[in-house]
């Protein structure tokens, strides 16, 4: 059985999701445990508060380790404990995939602003993202994690013939579904949908597969252009603004020593018997 431990301020985000469909089946069907954790049962002043103020200032409220590191530690989990965060490596069917495999996943939810550094470097295992975007919590991506890990489940799906056959199972983008009627608006199924010929089906299948995969991955390619040209831009106003720096220091320094020599000038000038 996989145990799954969600640790969150907001556990009751899961109960009605997890209740439900594939993932109610899956723990109906003995798969998987659900263990939901209040983080703020590990906070210890009245108010269960487990965010603070940021070092060195700035707008937004910086989750405290220390309920983290308390409630892992409750829980005695292993890895993978992964932390949900917008700067961790996107989440793919293979990591769906080696969640299923394992015993025990623990996901750590965060919110407010930012979480203690602290808890990504020297807590979590591994930090997983959906996507470049910012949601506003760890939940709806914990959710996302687990619905897609524990379908793989057996029992969780009726048909895991279906699963095998999705996208990015063992392959690339799945080709176009259809189903009944033949004919809706005006637009129309494949004929080779139509014919019966199940190799021409498959082979069509398989085009229609690698096109979109082609597709999609050239769209992201794309996207990673852009994303580092705007990073190209970002290094050079960052070393724009470090020489002007090290410009400015160098100049305080030559002013200061230049200083410091008109200094020691002064003190020969006024030693007894110096020549005037």
């Amino acid at each position: 059985m996989l145990t799954i431990n969600i640790v969150t301020i907001f556990p009751e985000f899961f109960r009605g999701p997890l209740g439900l469909s594939i993932p109610a089946r899956a723990a109906e069907a003995g798969g998987v445990r659900y263990n939901l954790v209040d983080l703020r049962d590990f906070a210890h002043d009245r108010h269960r508060s487990v965010d603070d103020y940021p070092f060195g200032g700035g707008p937004g409220m910086v989750m405290r380790p220390g309920p983290f590191f308390e409630a892992v530690e409750s829980l005695g989990a292993t890895s993978p404990i992964v932390l949900l965060s917008p700067r961790g490596r996107r989440f793919a069917h293979a990591d769906a995939m080696r969640f299923a495999e394992g015993r025990e996943l623990t996901l750590l939810c965060g919110h407010y602003k930012d979480i203690d550094e602290r808890v990504a470097s020297h807590l979590a295992t591994e930090e997983l993202s959906l996507g470049d975007f910012v949601l506003s919590g760890g939940e709806p991506a914990a959710l996302a994690i687990v619905d897609a890990t524990v379908r793989l489940l057996p029992g969780a799906m009726s048909d895991l013939d279906s699963a095998r056959t999705d996208s990015f199972f063992d392959r690339g983008i799945s080709a176009p579904s259809y189903t009944r009627p033949a004919e809706f608006r005006g637009y129309h199924v494949p004929e080779v949908l139509l014919g019966g010929d199940h190799a021409k089906v498959a082979n069509w299948r398989e085009a229609e597969s690698l096109r979109r995969t082609r597709e999609a991955e050239a769209r992201d390619r794309a996207e990673w252009q852009v994303r580092e040209a705007r990073i190209a831009e970002r290094e050079a106003a960052l070393a724009v603004i470090e020489q002007a720096a090290a410009k400015k220091a160098a100049e305080k320094a030559r002013r200061a020593a230049a200083k410091a020599r008109k200094a020691a000038r002064e003190a020969r000038r006024n030693e007894p018997g110096a020549p005037t």
